[in-house]
């Protein structure tokens, strides 16, 4: 017989949210939708720490905000499960196990060497191929339904195709608000059967929001541009506070703060991108590999921290920021058209980076073409793990050295 679900009050305790959530960071595979299952399973049925129209509420707001999706949505479970201690550990608990694989990886790749590691490397590349376009045909379906989002996804796409600046996608996100509030039909609402209670105040929540408004302006006057402390807090905190979508939307952002600078080469972003596909928890975790890379100057470890929580931050200062204001919100269609829009153009910026530089980087052969195209076809079609496909690519980028 199953409990009563128990009501989102601060009534667990910061070690059992940690313990829970470590499990589900050594145990989640497949990315934030499956991230979501995997929490749903665990905190709802399981556990009964909330009911489902709860539980839906929390999907909601971690949907319709930028950063990464499913670790706001751990964030906002944790918080209301241990307040700000239980927030916490849910991040740490459900970061940790991935951050430092990833880091792990980073140390390893200047060992890499021969041509099985450039094989090895070059399959990883290619399960960047494959699970961007698996994004962004899953992305296409589910967010752009009228035929006027797909008209706004195109047009994103082929304009920053045509004029590659590293200004436009921070121009098209907004001017693609304003069009979907303006031309959109109204998407469903929010589901009311069941509010989400914070237990903190709309004070406090002013406060957080004002906060990520001063450090999304402040960080960029204190950049200079190189990959110092400072330079590597504002590129990462950027990149969480304008990605719509969560997940693989990160690619763009990243790869033109990262690459684009000269940071880092094409080869270790693309390798590292594909390696995270492999390990379970947040792909935000990215972020820790690419600070370790940039630890030149300063302690490889210490960047890999700094990246890893300003790219977080932004995420989960908005969604607790917002969660007090959270009801009266979600039921205003203005806002639902305008996160409509907005959504078709992170599909465009998503395909965008498909094209250039994922697959411009990663595809230099048909052997290589036909490998990404089987790695796509097992992901959406076959729905096979993640895991189970970057282990495909790799043996098959590997098995082309025996070829003539």
């Amino acid at each position: 017989m199953t409990r009563a679900p128990a009501t989102p009050t601060a009534t667990g305790s910061a070690a059992e949210v940690f313990l829970v959530f470590l499990k589900l960071g050594l145990t989640a595979f497949g990315g934030p939708v499956a991230h979501m299952g995997y929490f749903r399973a665990e905190l709802v049925e399981r556990r009964t720490w909330l009911s489902d129209a709860q539980f839906g509420q929390l999907l909601a707001i971690s949907q319709l905000l930028p950063g990464p999706a499913s670790s706001q949505l751990g964030f906002c479970l944790g918080l209301l499960r241990a307040g700000w201690p239980g927030a916490v550990a849910a991040f740490v608990a459900f970061t940790l196990p991935s951050a430092l694989l990833l880091i792990a990886f980073a140390y390893a790749l200047p060992l890499a060497s021969g041509p099985v590691a450039g094989a090895v490397l070059a399959g990883l590349k290619l399960v960047a191929v494959a699970v961007v376009a698996a994004a962004v045909y899953s992305m296409w379906t589910s967010l752009c339904t009228q035929a006027r989002t797909r008209a706004i996804a195109v047009l994103s796409t082929a304009a920053l195709l045509l004029l590659p600046a590293a200004w436009l996608p921070l121009l098209i996100i907004p001017i693609s608000a304003v069009l979907g509030s303006l031309v959109l039909r109204d998407p469903a609402s929010a589901d009311r059967r069941s509010r989400i209670t914070s237990g903190h105040g709309r004070r406090t929540a002013a406060v957080l929001l004002a906060l990520f408004l001063v450090l999304l302006l402040g960080l960029p006057l204190l950049a200079s541009g190189q990959p110092d402390p400072l330079s590597v807090a504002d590129a990462f905190y950027r990149a969480g506070a304008l990605v719509f979508g969560g997940g693989h939307v990160v690619l763009p952002l990243l790869e033109d703060s990262m690459v684009s600078t000269g940071w880092v080469r094409i080869e270790d972003f693309l390798a590292g991108y594909g390696a995270a596909q492999a390990v379970p928890g947040p792909l935000f975790s990215f972020s820790a590999y690419l600070g370790t890379l940039l630890g030149a100057g300063e302690p490889p470890l210490l960047m890999a921290g700094l990246a890893l929580i300003f790219m977080f931050l932004p995420g989960f200062l908005l969604v607790a920021g917002v969660l007090p204001f959270w009801a009266a919100l979600s039921d205003r269609p203005l806002m639902r058209r305008a996160i409509a829009g907005v959504n078709a153009a992170v599909v465009g910026l998503l395909a965008a980076a498909l094209v250039d530089p994922v697959f411009t980087s990663a595809v230099s052969g048909l052997p290589d073409l036909l490998i990404a195209l089987l790695g796509f076809l097992a992901l959406v079609f076959g729905r096979l793990s993640p895991l189970l496909v970057v282990i495909g690519c790799v043996l098959a980028r590997v098995a082309l050295l025996g070829l003539p």
